[in-house]
């Protein structure tokens, strides 16, 4: 329903350029997916979505790890990875970083050693040039925009797992769903007698 009211404008094209990026940065054996806030703006609701977009796409990698500036390590798993998590960044990690404001400057000293670590760094900004100078890829959603950071969240996290078959493969999607329907048919208990 979002992207109808959305349609027309600039977002869901953007949103399906930013996720692709996310997708190819994510690597299925890689180092995995770091997602970090600023001090008033944590983003576990980005979180629960990349989760559930794992999940229901069949792409664990897409689930990230939540890092938190006052983490509980005596808490669920979730909620315990805090920002020394990042100094560990390196090679083959992406950091996602969600930040409507300006982050302070130990939060952007960190990402900065982590990208000279090898880790690629993406940022869904409020147009902050530091946070965005950082950013290997970014996406800017500012005051002005006809949206907020929230509704480009959802944006991003629903085309993060969208199927992405090359257009080439579309016969071979269809072909894939018959068999899965007839082996549905063929496996399925057979019919009671009247």
């Amino acid at each position: 329903m979002l992207r109808e009211v959305l349609d027309g404008t600039q977002w869901p094209a953007a949103a399906r350029r930013f996720a692709g990026v996310l997708r190819s940065s994510v690597v299925p054996r890689g180092g995995g997916l770091l997602l970090v806030g600023t001090e008033r703006y944590e983003p576990w609701h980005l979180a629960a979505h990349l989760v559930d977009e794992a999940a229901w796409s069949g792409r664990p990698e897409l689930a990230p790890t939540l890092v938190r500036h006052r983490a509980r390590p005596a808490g669920p798993a979730h909620l315990a990875v805090g920002l020394g998590r990042l100094e560990a960044a390196g090679r083959g990690e992406t950091l996602m970083v969600v930040a409507p404001e300006r982050p302070d400057d130990a939060l952007l000293e960190r990402v900065h050693d982590a990208r000279r670590a090898g880790a690629t760094v993406l940022s869904l900004d409020g147009g902050d040039r530091e946070v965005h100078g950082l950013a290997h890829e970014a996406l800017t959603v500012t005051e002005a925009d006809d949206v907020d950071l929230d509704m480009v969240q959802h944006l991003v996290s629903a085309a993060a797992g969208e199927n992405t078959l090359p257009a080439a493969r579309p016969g071979r999607r269809r072909f894939m769903d018959r068999l899965a329907r007839l082996t549905d048919h063929l496996t399925a208990p057979p019919p009671q007698r009247w």
